[in-house]
């Protein structure tokens, strides 16, 4: 019989409560590169992503015992990355929201184009070119879910700053794309 990735986090819970360092790299192995790659898609520089990383997964150790066994382990990391990664850049004061992003494109500009075959890395390279502030706002709602007003409340800003955040972030993807497929045409 198959032991079921919950059973597995479990295992690797209570060998963690129990300071087994052999579960606790094997949780930490688990999860690695998921967990990088969101910080690295909040981050957009690698040695800053490990960094943020380092932070969350001594979070995480050190806040087990108030994970509720209950829950999805990988859903508690996940919300530990990313709040340890928008408090890195609320500590940081790198949160800049701008009104106007350089080369915003017009939306007849691109026209309706099928982005076929884009790659996960394409895609993160250029989600890594936004602006920080305009980054998180689209990780925040593109990728982990989280309605405006949500958005708004964690990083101290208006709903109305989110939604044309994301919005612009959204255009200049777009537009990335669009010429990044024009580019291997």
């Amino acid at each position: 019989m198959a032991v079921s990735s919950r059973d597995e986090d479990l295992v690797l819970l209570k060998g963690c409560l129990d300071n087994d360092r052999r579960l606790q790299k094997q949780l930490y192995q688990k999860f690695f590169k998921g967990m990088f790659q969101i910080c690295l898609s909040y981050s957009g520089d690698r040695s800053e992503a490990k960094d943020i990383l380092q932070d969350a997964f001594i979070k995480v150790f050190t806040s087990l015992e108030s994970f509720n066994p209950n829950n999805s382990l990988e859903g508690w990391i996940r919300r530990i990355v990313t709040n340890t990664a928008i408090d890195y850049f609320r500590k940081k004061k790198r949160l800049v929201f701008l009104d106007e992003f350089p080369d915003e494109p017009d939306e007849e500009e691109r026209g309706n184009f099928s982005f076929q075959e884009l790659t996960n890395e394409v895609i993160l390279f250029h989600i890594k070119k936004l602006p920080d502030g305009a980054r998180v706002v689209f990780n925040l709602f593109a990728v982990e879910g989280l309605q405006h007003k949500e958005i708004a409340e964690r990083l101290g800003i208006t709903e109305g700053t989110s939604k044309s955040q994301y919005m612009r972030a959204r255009n200049l993807l777009k537009k990335w794309l669009y010429e990044y497929e024009l580019s291997k045409q």
